[in-house]
């Protein structure tokens, strides 16, 4: 596995090679975190943090947006590697295929997984998110080991491969590394086919500190952890996780995302192993704060609900994996009206598209309740802006990096849109959101994208993604032979 030391590909640079459109961006329109203003002016500086956010200024010699300007949106939860998995479960196993039956399917797709499988999917993946407008990604790591669970000689080599996959993409990251230790709750023995993913709390905090030497953290990349889920995790194993997380360097804020109340049988066997829904058996264990991030959360009752919101935690949820998965749908308006925060990620990657997540939100909010508008407010009568807004600040806390938003001391992460776009020119600002997120009809409204300053989409191309779509082919052709 190659270093990637602090190298960062050329084509990442090429937008500062006319002294004058690096540093700054004229946007006639931008989205700021107190709404749509006009004639702001970005100001960054040579490490990609937004040092001046002024509406109603002139253009002077920037570089003039040719559209309205929107905050990158982070990607709260990523398995890089389903990504190849897309389209090859569809068919029925049995008449009672769900996420269990699901779950073995990505098990045996999983053994055949080689190093340079997963940095070919990865490339291609965190390109696709880009060019959808993501501009950072929380990759939920828990494939560790070779074939049949022999530790690599480098214990950081899947990790290092995602990271390397991310930097040559251009993609804001936060690792998290994931720990898996039993099958079911009640510390169940691992199936064979969880070898690759299985860990101590001792081996994921070295393996975080492996990552450090390697790749120490930088305004681009972060480090957390991810116990896999109640049911996977033991108690004394979170607990040791978790407080041997907070004595390694940057460890005290650093984000902790779990898997939680996704599937309504892990509700009906975690009632049975502990007499306490999942949500509720979390509380009563840790002291969650605004670091941990609660992926899925699907099936909450009122006082989970409750709990919830008064930790601070975030929850991410990933409406198109839950409906491919028959997951169930989210209270997603006791959510909102609780305070929560929350996010959005694309999860299995069945699609990679923030719209149609926001969409399927609230879609399925209206099947649900049979009415319309479900998850706007008197405040915020505009469904898309107010799930537009919270879901970027809300993914950007479970990324634990400044990335919340046009403002002063976040990262330069921002998206320009097609100004010319069938469904966004002659669109008033107050419409915009609502055209972007509710409108779909000839691919991507985006042409450009940069993170943390830099231009990594131009006119909706990334420079590496024909060679990564090429190299992605191949791992997919090799994995499916035979």
């Amino acid at each position: 596995m190659v270093s990637l030391g602090e190298h960062t590909p050329q084509h990442l640079h090429q937008h500062r090679s006319d002294g004058q459109s690096g540093d700054a961006l004229f946007c006639p329109l931008a989205l700021l975190p107190q709404g749509w203003r006009k004639d702001v002016l970005l100001r960054w500086d040579a490490a990609g943090n937004l040092v001046d956010v002024s509406p109603g200024s002139a253009a002077g010699e920037a570089r003039s947006a040719c559209g309205p300007v929107i905050a990158g949106m982070p990607n709260l939860h990523s398995h890089a590697f389903q990504r190849a998995m897309a389209g090859l479960t569809e068919v029925m196993g049995s008449p009672s295929d769900s996420f269990w039956s699901w779950r073995k399917l990505m098990y045996r797709f999983a053994q055949r997984l080689q190093p340079e499988h997963l940095e070919a999917i990865a490339r291609h993946l965190y390109i696709e998110m880009l060019k959808a407008g993501y501009t950072s990604v929380c990759e939920f790591h828990y494939l560790h080991h070779a074939p049949g669970g022999t530790p690599y000689a480098d214990r950081a080599e899947l990790a290092l491969r995602l990271m390397q996959a991310a930097a040559e993409a251009g993609i804001g990251m936060t690792l998290l590394p994931v720990l898996y230790q039993y099958s079911g709750f009640g510390r169940q023995a691992a199936s064979a086919e969880q070898a690759r993913f299985l860990g101590s709390p001792q081996s994921l905090l070295a393996l975080r500190e492996r990552l450090q030497q390697v790749l120490p953290e930088n305004p681009m990349r972060r480090y957390g952890v991810a116990p896999h889920s109640l049911r996977a995790v033991s108690p004394e194993g979170l607990d040791e996780l978790v407080s041997g997380l907070r004595q390694q360097p940057g460890g005290r804020d650093a984000p902790i995302h779990i898997h939680i109340a996704e599937q309504w049988r892990e509700i009906q066997d975690c009632l049975a192993w502990s007499g306490q829904r999942p949500v509720q058996l979390l509380l009563s264990q840790q002291e969650l704060d605004a670091r941990w991030c609660l992926i899925h959360a699907t099936h909450m009752d009122l006082g989970e609900y409750r709990g919830l919101a008064a930790s601070g935690a975030v929850v991410g949820l990933c409406p198109t994996t839950e409906a491919n998965l028959g997951d169930g749908i989210i209270d997603a308006g006791q959510l909102l009206e609780s305070g929560t925060r929350w996010g959005i990620g694309s999860d299995s990657h069945i699609a990679i598209n923030l719209r149609a997540e926001l969409r399927l939100l609230e879609y399925g909010q209206r099947l649900h309740h049979r009415r319309r508008n479900v998850l706007a407010s008197e405040s915020v009568p505009a469904t898309a802006d107010r799930l537009f807004v919270q879901a970027q600040a809300g993914g950007a806390a479970a990324t634990g990096r400044a990335v919340a938003g046009l403002a002063v001391g976040q990262r330069a992460d921002f998206v320009l849109l097609d100004g010319e776009d069938v469904n966004l020119a002659d669109r008033s600002p107050a419409q915009l959101l609502s055209a972007l997120v509710f409108c779909e009809h000839d691919g991507q409204p985006i042409q450009d994208v940069y993170v943390g300053g830099r231009q990594v989409v131009t006119a909706g191309r990334h420079p590496l993604q024909e060679t990564a779509r090429q190299a992605y082919r191949r791992a997919i052709a090799d994995l499916l032979k035979d």
